[in-house]
């Protein structure tokens, strides 16, 4: 069965954001919260392909990538889990109508300022990898922001929130979701 909310249905929230915006980490911590698996959608294109990402984008380039990532999402969108996806999930219009025919979509936003500080000198995101983080987040957001308000029926505005204070919100989300 689909995860049609109902109340006291499962949710199975899948979150979407620019890398360093803590889908891996909160969903981390969600997934133990609500009692679900974590299904972080890199690690399972990274176990399935048997290569690093930066492997993947190096070997075969993003538009492998990209297409690994859809075949990845439809394999997993639907599962009792949470999701984390990669940060460039949204770049696909099929992965957008994938993501708004399995809700909650919850969109962890953050400023380039705040995730160039997180992530600057992370050598397994290709995208940033080589040149200015904070330049090519801001080029990034310009870009993914509006596609990630297209798919969200959740926007978490990081900020100074910590990842406990992020964690609630995204559970005071959940709780007013479920009952419809």
């Amino acid at each position: 069965m689909d995860d049609q909310i109902i109340d006291n249905q499962p949710v199975s929230p899948i979150l979407v954001g620019l890398m360093g915006s803590g889908k891996s980490s909160i969903g981390r911590r969600l997934a133990v919260r609500l009692k679900l698996p974590l299904i972080d959608l890199d690690d399972y294109i990274v176990e399935q392909a048997g290569r690093s990402i930066p492997e993947i984008f190096e070997q075969d380039g993003e538009a492998v990538f990209r297409r690994m990532e859809t075949g990845a999402l439809r394999q997993v969108v639907g599962s009792h889990a949470v999701i984390a996806t990669g940060g460039g999930v949204v770049m696909s219009e099929t992965n957008r109508h994938i993501l708004k025919q399995h809700p909650p979509v919850i969109w962890l936003k953050a400023s380039p300022e705040f995730l160039a500080g997180r992530i600057a000198g992370d050598s397994n995101r290709p995208l940033i990898a080589a040149g200015d983080a904070l330049e090519k987040l801001q080029e990034l957001a310009a870009i993914r922001y509006p596609l990630y308000e297209q798919c969200a029926d959740f926007i978490l505005p990081r900020g100074d929130m910590n990842k406990t204070e992020a964690l609630q919100a995204i559970l005071d989300f959940i709780s007013v979701f479920r009952k419809g």
